[in-house]
């Protein structure tokens, strides 16, 4: 039975705070923030008919909690704190579990390098960005060694090259691993690279031209030509980046929503260039307003990521102070909200929004393609109700070795990265497939039936008859049949395309046209749960066989085996090592090099 409204709303007060509404199970539902609790908590209970989304979760709840705050920018950050931590069903959450990557020059080496880096931000090297996505970093890298040829290669790879590689044959590396340029010549190099990823483009263009000119001169006009391609290669990039004067430093943030979704976007400009935009799909469950949906998710997302002092604001925000003010708390620095702006900050707004706007168009494409192939297999089934979240499992070894099991989700909106699960798979006989899906779907099941994650409408088995049966004996075990089964097995010459549907109950399989919406949909799901399968088993694998080689050795332990690798850079160097090479690492005596040494010749 609904809450009454009487008992919620009265003695609410009016001033700030954050609710949380829970169903008969305690489990939330909705996370929101108020200015003024009584009057927005009331506001629920008065839902338009038009409305059907935010009546269908006002008869599902049963309670409301209240936190009272000193200010509405405390509220702000708690609301968004709890949907994040207490994942509602009916609020808005950023899926944005992936930091931002950065270019990194490894300042702490005689020879800096230039890479690619995603983890903590609190190192000694010099970290440029964040820049949007991988794609924008691995671009960048290419079009730096054009400009400045800064060694990429890791350093295992450095410290063991006897001759100059392709990178330095084809003009991108000055091949300081083998001495074809001094320290002193490299170092300049890294700190015009710096230079250069600050933004100072112009200092180093006029460089450049000098050099050139320098060497003309002195009729050096091989350095001439290479100063005047660098030239060349600088203003390509500056093209591609869009660079502007000055350091500017600013995010352009705007929300796309149409045809009921939303695209949340963030456009990076470090040191006045475009580092490129990322986009985050999202569903609005309760059709909040855009300027308040856009106010959330900004909150959200600069919870994870480093704020700079300038936010453009491109859709309208609600309470501009309000955020401003709840950004600078996260940030512990001033950050500037602007909406109006004009000059460069205009180009970049409009190169935004078209960003923005493309991205959008593809997911709505994307969405209905998706939305059809549900349908279509809704219809395969018999369901009158629409299937809303498919659950499909996988298994992987090597001749039984390392078992590896996965279940990927699917929904309505298509995959959920953030809830895929792998199992390691233990106690039964090596290489049985069938024991091995009983006993991942009996897991899954159960951790579901505990209210560990959200019961699907269907679940599909990569398998045939053999894994169909046992995954149906685990549902009935754990008081599940009411969750739909289908098996999905290859057909002849493990062709894509060829695949057997089998259903519980029905001995004849299901053959259905290749290009049928429904098979679409099934093989996609069922090639995602292979893949991570395969990736977990891999892993998995890989560790192992790493591990037989060092760490079964008496006297050697995960702390020497990180030494011993981090000093020679990996495996495979290791065992090239000899017993002189070995002893120089801390915590290696002669007697264990020598063990070491006679295992790795002989594994």
């Amino acid at each position: 039975m609904p809450v009454d409204k009487e008992s919620v709303v009265k003695g609410l007060s009016r001033g700030p705070g954050v609710y949380v509404m829970r169903d008969l199970e305690e489990r939330v539902l909705y996370v929101g923030k108020a200015r003024n609790l009584k009057a927005r908590v009331s506001s629920y209970f008065n839902a338009p008919e038009e409305n059907s989304r935010l009546r269908l979760m006002m008869s599902q709840v049963d309670g409301v909690e209240i936190q009272r705050t000193r200010t509405e920018t405390e509220a702000l950050l708690l609301e968004c704190n709890l949907i994040k931590e207490l994942r509602p069903k009916f609020n808005i959450l950023l899926r944005d579990d992936k930091s931002y990557p950065y270019l990194k020059v490894s300042t702490t080496e005689r020879f800096p390098r230039l890479s690619f880096y995603r983890g903590s931000t609190k190192v000694e090297d010099r970290l440029f960005g964040p820049y949007a996505n991988a794609g924008s970093v691995r671009i960048m890298l290419a079009q730096l060694q054009k400009v400045i040829p800064i060694r990429q290669c890791d350093n295992n790879t450095f410290r063991n090259r006897s001759r100059p590689c392709l990178q330095f044959q084809i003009g991108r590396c000055s091949a300081p691993c083998v001495g074809l340029i001094s320290e002193e010549e490299y170092r300049e190099d890294v700190r015009e690279l710096m230079l250069l990823l600050d933004g100072k483009d112009s200092e180093i263009s006029d460089a450049f031209a000098r050099k050139m000119d320098e060497a003309s001169s002195t009729h050096d006009y091989e350095s001439a030509a290479r100063y005047r391609d660098r030239i060349l290669a600088l203003r390509t990039l500056q093209e591609r980046q869009y660079v502007s004067s000055g350091q500017h430093n600013a995010d352009v943030v705007l929300l796309a929503v149409e045809g009921g979704a939303v695209v949340f976007s963030v456009m990076k400009i470090r040191g006045g260039h475009n580092l490129g935009s990322r986009h985050y799909s999202h569903k609005n469950p309760l059709d909040r307003q855009e300027g308040e949906v856009l106010q959330n998710l900004l909150v959200q997302h600069y919870q994870n990521h480093p704020i700079p002092s300038e936010v453009i604001v491109i859709s309208a925000v609600p309470e501009p102070q309000l955020l401003e003010d709840a950004l600078n708390d996260i940030a512990g620095h001033r950050v500037r909200i602007k909406s109006r702006v004009r000059g460069i900050r205009s180009q970049w707004v409009r190169m935004a929004s078209l960003n923005a706007t493309d991205h959008l168009k593809r997911q709505l494409a994307s969405d209905a393609d998706h939305l059809q192939r549900l349908k279509a297999l809704t219809e395969l089934l018999g369901r009158t109700e629409r299937l809303e979240r498919i659950e499909c499992f996988d298994t992987s070894h090597s001749a039984g070795e390392h078992p590896v099991a996965s279940c990927v989700v699917f929904e309505a909106s298509g995959p959920v990265p953030a809830e895929y699960r792998r199992f390691n798979i233990k106690g039964i006989t090596p290489g049985d497939d069938f024991a091995a899906m009983e006993q991942v779907v009996s897991r899954r099941i159960s951790r579901i039936n505990e209210g560990e994650a959200i019961r699907p409408d269907l679940m599909v088995i990569d398998g045939g008859p053999g894994q169909l049966t046992r995954a149906q004996k685990a549902l009935e075990e754990n008081l599940a049949t009411d969750v739909a089964l289908l098996g999905i097995a290859k057909g002849s010459g493990r062709r894509s395309g060829r695949e057997s549907l089998y259903l519980p109950g029905r001995k004849a399989p299901l053959l259905l046209d290749a290009s049928s919406p429904a098979h679409l949909l099934l093989r996609q799901i069922r090639d995602e749960a292979h893949r991570f399968a395969i990736t977990g088993h891999r892993k998995k694998r890989n560790a192992s066989r790493t591990r037989s080689k060092v760490e079964d050795i008496p006297g050697i332990g995960a702390k020497k085996r990180q030494a011993l690798l981090r000093h020679f850079g990996g495996i495979k160097p290791l065992a090239r090592a000899t017993v002189e090479d070995l002893v120089q690492v801390d915590g290696i005596s002669v007697n264990l090099a020598q063990r070491l040494v006679d295992h790795l010749r002989t594994g």
